[in-house]
């Protein structure tokens, strides 16, 4: 068994690169927050991806954070490569607020983010991006936190997706 599985489940994203044509859309699960203020979060993306060229390029990427309605979407951007890929899916692009990569309209949510820094760890390049914009359903986040109605999609294991119960635990 890999160890990184060991941090399985972990929340999957849509990660969106490129301008116009060369859009792109990639799955990832090696996503997170590092700052607050400024705003940054980051990804981990493989040099033998071609969002990693597209980020490369334009400085900039997309965070969108799909629902299990999305699976078949999030699958497709997982297992195929290059923008082709776009045509077998059911998203739609659409201008986002403050970058030029898209967002996706079906996304819960969409963090516009520009690259501030990127670095190399071991077989991955780690893209840092400051939050420069965003867009998210509201149904989907209500009073500060999410509905989990909106079933926000995890990763469990390679063909295994789950979504988060509705019951909360309170510590």
């Amino acid at each position: 068994m890999d160890a990184y599985r060991l941090l399985y489940p972990m929340r999957t994203y849509l990660i969106v690169s490129g301008h116009g044509e060369e859009a792109n859309v990639m799955a990832a699960d090696w996503v997170t927050i590092l700052s607050h203020e400024p705003f940054m979060v980051g990804v981990a993306v493989s040099p033998k991806r071609y969002t990693h060229r597209l980020i490369s390029r334009y400085k900039e990427f997309v965070v969108s954070v799909p629902s299990l309605d999305m699976l078949k979407d999030v699958w497709i951007a997982g297992t195929k490569s290059g923008p082709s890929k776009l045509k077998e899916m059911s998203i739609t692009l659409v201008p986002s607020t403050k970058i030029e990569t898209p967002s996706i309209k079906e996304a819960l949510a969409n963090i516009e983010c520009k690259v501030i820094d990127a670095r190399d760890y071991g077989d991955h390049t780690w893209f840092v991006g400051e939050v420069v914009g965003w867009s998210y359903d509201e149904g989907a986040f209500k009073n500060g936190k999410p509905n989990l109605k909106a079933k926000f999609l995890a990763h469990a294991a390679w063909t295994d997706f789950v979504t988060f119960e509705e019951k909360i635990y309170r510590a």
